[in-house]
């Protein structure tokens, strides 16, 4: 239980949060708990011996507090944590608290973090250590908290972590971790670009930082680390690392290439689904996983759904739900996969200029179909890049806007398109989360073609 404090405070009553408040209560911590809501779930806390605080904030409720624990979407600039800050206070958040709560003899931990990628990645690599044999799960950011697992019945964890959660960190230090790439995203609660990149390069706090060649800013990332470095790469690798020779992904580690699968048995498709699987390997051969294990983990993925999904056919148009793409990087792996398409974007940009995006990928586009709070921020991209590409800017700012993009989209689609339902943007501006957004739209699209 090294680092934690006997008095502490938990901003946040969410998933992250209650699960810390009962970790505590059970390791015999004093709780005290605020959240600005009154909720069922801040009442069953109280119930259980913690002290609850409901409505507007007060610093006099750190009072007593040795150290404050807060909700990952907590920015460093909260008043909260500003508060705590000032007084001279630590704060982390619930995967360093797991962290610290951790047992003698507890499983390894093998970050996955990046810009894009991270929930495939992660899934991949448990994946490939069940084919392995070890008793693992996936944890973290992809929904089951750390805090109730990290001492629980398995050989090694493969654990997705967000910025937020990498920047709430402090002693946490991995067996391995992994940037997977590095692009504008969250420039908003993080401040700039510069803070969000040294956030993620806390995965690389433990023995092994695994790299991706590829991305010059996952490499100047990297300038500053000293020790043991795995490399992935779409190319023929170096010695020592993970690459692709002659249409086979390979572990070239021991010298010569062993092959690991063929790169066309990767699901889902696309380039940036062959490195997040070398990125998988490179993090489970840490724990020993072979290349047989591998290949029999990645040819027995099943794919996360609203990644680069095609959920329908008809009259040679494809329709694809690649609603977690909610940044341009994101957005950009999916553009990349077609030749001929109808886009479907907009939503919240959190403060990311898609300018780039819409200049590289309007060549392609048969048509686009803007949607969300940031519509007009897209549209003024288009006008400015892509002029000649037509759009339909939609206003309806409920989730009926949904069955009005499917309907301009087929408008404007033809054979042999394929139309991409792929945001470059956040959701909650219309939705709970990008999961609803593309359940809605795999529905709005069956309803229209049926």
């Amino acid at each position: 239980m090294d680092g934690v404090a006997q008095s502490i405070l938990v901003a946040g009553t969410g998933i992250a949060g209650a699960a810390s408040v009962r970790a505590l209560l059970e390791s015999g911590r004093d709780v005290t708990v605020y959240d600005s809501k009154n909720s069922p779930v801040a009442q069953t806390l109280s119930e259980q011996g913690a002290k609850v605080h409901t409505g507007e904030w007060d610093n006099d409720y750190l009072a007593g507090a040795e150290q404050v624990i807060v909700s990952p979407g907590f920015p460093p600039h909260h008043p909260i944590v500003q508060a705590a800050e000032n007084a001279d206070l630590e704060v982390y958040s619930e995967p360093e608290l797991a962290w610290r709560l951790r047992q003698a003899g507890a499983a390894p931990w093998l970050v996955v973090t990046g810009t894009n990628g991270k929930t495939t990645t992660t899934t991949m690599l448990s994946s490939m250590l069940s084919a392995a044999g070890y008793s693992t799960a996936p944890l973290g950011n992809i929904g089951r908290a750390l805090v109730t697992e990290a001492n629980g019945p398995y050989d090694v964890l493969a654990i997705e972590l967000s910025s937020y959660q990498l920047h709430w960190s402090r002693l946490m230090s991995p067996r391995a971790g992994v940037i997977l790439n590095l692009a504008d995203d969250h420039l908003n609660w993080h401040g700039d670009f510069d803070r969000y990149a040294e956030a993620k390069t806390a995965a690389w706090r433990g023995s092994v930082a695994v790299v991706n060649r590829d991305d010059a800013l996952v490499i100047r990332a990297l300038d500053d680390r000293h020790g043991e470095t795995i490399g992935f790469t779409l190319e023929e690798p170096r010695p020592g690392d993970f690459g692709v020779v002659d249409g086979y992904l390979v572990d070239n580690r021991s010298g010569r290439p062993r092959r690991i699968c063929a790169t066309k048995e990767i699901r889902p498709a696309g380039s940036h689904n062959v490195a997040n699987a070398l990125a998988a390997a490179a993090l489970a051969s840490t724990v020993g996983c072979e290349v047989e294990a591998m290949g029999q983990g990645l040819r027995s993925y099943s794919p996360e759904p609203h990644r680069n999904v095609t959920i329908a056919h008809m009259d040679g148009v494809a329709w694809v739900d690649d609603s977690k793409a909610t940044n341009p990087h994101a957005a950009a792996a999916a553009l990349d996969a077609y030749e001929s398409l109808v886009w479907i974007a907009g939503g919240q940009l959190k403060g990311v200029d898609v300018s780039e995006l819409v200049q590289r990928y309007a060549p392609k586009m048969r048509g686009a179909v803007l949607i969300g709070s940031d519509r007009a921020a897209v549209a003024e991209a288009f006008a400015r890049h892509a002029p000649d590409v037509p759009i339909r800017v939609l206003e309806s700012v409920d989730q009926t806007v949904v069955a009005e993009a499917v309907a301009a989209a087929a408008g404007f689609a033809q054979a042999g398109d394929t139309v991409v339902l792929s945001p470059a943007a956040a959701s909650l501006d219309m939705f709970d989360s990008y999961a609803q957004r593309g359940e809605m739209f795999a529905s709005a699209v069956r309803e229209f073609l049926s």
